[in-house]
């Protein structure tokens, strides 16, 4: 199996409230994948980081391989969620991909 991590930083323009529904709209539209793309096996994105962190959402995925996070990542219900509810508003973008046993996930 395999874990896709990504922790976004959001563009600094934006009044908390602008913030409060970015999130919203990010945790939504990513978990809102579940079911949708083969070999997905789980989907979770936090919004709510406490003050020592230095990102402000995280996306925490896992994938039963390496083919299904790369049909993933080409996927046209993820790369709406992605053109539509993320890019748009995210200063920056820190991903790790790793292999984890079934014990581990």
């Amino acid at each position: 199996m395999v874990k896709h991590v990504i922790l976004w930083k959001l563009k600094e323009e934006f009044t908390e409230e602008e913030i409060r529904a970015i999130k919203a709209g990010i945790k939504e539209g990513l978990e809102g994948l579940q079911g949708q793309i083969p070999g997905l096996l789980s989907i979770k994105v936090n919004t709510e980081p406490l003050a020592s962190s230095n990102c402000d959402v995280m996306l925490d995925s896992l994938f039963v391989d390496e083919a299904a996070l790369n049909g993933y990542s080409v996927h046209p219900a993820h790369v709406g969620v992605a053109t539509g509810k993320v890019r748009p508003f995210t200063a920056s973008r820190t991903c790790m991909d790793y292999e984890v046993s079934e014990e581990q996930a």
